[in-house]
C-alpha cells in the first residue's frame, strides 16, 4: 500500500474494482466523475462520499504522475489525506474495446425505442448510453 507521510501535500489514491486493484499510489490532485458532475480532490479536502458516475478519473502529480482511468458506477470516499475509488468497472483507456462500446450504444438505442411507457427501461437505456459514450470518448482521448 502507498505510504503517505503527514503534511506531504499528497493524497494516497486507491482505485479498486471487484476483480483487481488498478492503482495504489499518491497524487497531488484527483478529478472524479460523480453522478452530479466532475469534482476535484486535493490534499486537505473535506470528507466526502459520492456516487461515482461514468467517465475518467484523472490523477495529477505525485508518484502516479499524470494518469487516466475510465470508471463507471460505484462510490468514492474522499478524506483529507486519501481518496478511495470503488468502481464496478475501471480500466486504462487503451484497454477499452471501442467496437464493443459502439455495440452497447446500439443496444441502448434499441432499448430506448422499445421502452414505451416503462420509465425503468428509459433509465437503463440512459445509463448504458452514458457509459458507452464515455468509454468511447476516453478511448479516443476526448473525455471531459
Amino acid at each position: 500500500m502507498a505510504e503517505n507521510t503527514s503534511n506531504s501535500g499528497l493524497l494516497t489514491v486507491r482505485l479498486v474494482t471487484p476483480d483487481r486493484v488498478l492503482l495504489d499510489s499518491t497524487a497531488e490532485a484527483v478529478e472524479l466523475p460523480s453522478m452530479s458532475g466532475y469534482l476535484e480532490a486535493l490534499y486537505g479536502h473535506a470528507p466526502l462520499l459520492a456516487e461515482l458516475g461514468a467517465g475518467e478519473v484523472r490523477l495529477h502529480g505525485g508518484a502516479s504522475g499524470d494518469q487516466k482511468f475510465f470508471v463507471a458506477w460505484g462510490f468514492v470516499e474522499v478524506l483529507p489525506e486519501r481518496v478511495t475509488i470503488l468502481a464496478e468497472t475501471a480500466m486504462h483507456p487503451e484497454e477499452i474495446k471501442v467496437d464493443e462500446a459502439r455495440e452497447e450504444l446500439a443496444k441502448a438505442e434499441r432499448l430506448w425505442n422499445e421502452a414505451g411507457d416503462d420509465g425503468q427501461k428509459y433509465d437503463e437505456a440512459n445509463a448504458i448510453t452514458r457509459q458507452a459514450e464515455e468509454m468511447i470518448a476516453s478511448a479516443e482521448g476526448k473525455s471531459h
